[in-house]
């Protein structure tokens, strides 16, 4: 059975397409995790904790070896206000 090589340029042009596509959403996605994977199943402990990284160093994927917490960390609350009834 002969092949037909006229299929192999279509099938190359939607094999490199796709691994383009592949390649570029995992570069997008670690450069907004500066470089690491993604977190998948993250739960309120962990949302807490990123948002305890993103006050001290400025990304939620940071995270800081320092004793103890800059003088800032004080006073920008992770607790928003609510309206008095």
């Amino acid at each position: 059975m002969p092949v037909p090589w006229e299929a192999f340029i279509p099938f190359a042009l939607l094999t490199t397409m796709f691994a383009a596509t592949g390649t570029l959403v995992n570069v997008a996605k670690r450069g907004q995790n500066d470089g690491k994977p993604p977190r998948y199943n993250v739960d309120a402990w962990d949302e807490m904790m990123m948002e305890r990284d993103r006050r001290l160093t400025g990304s939620h994927r940071g995270q800081s070896v320092d004793v103890e917490a800059p003088k800032q960390f004080a006073t920008n609350s992770s607790w928003y206000t609510e309206r008095a009834r």
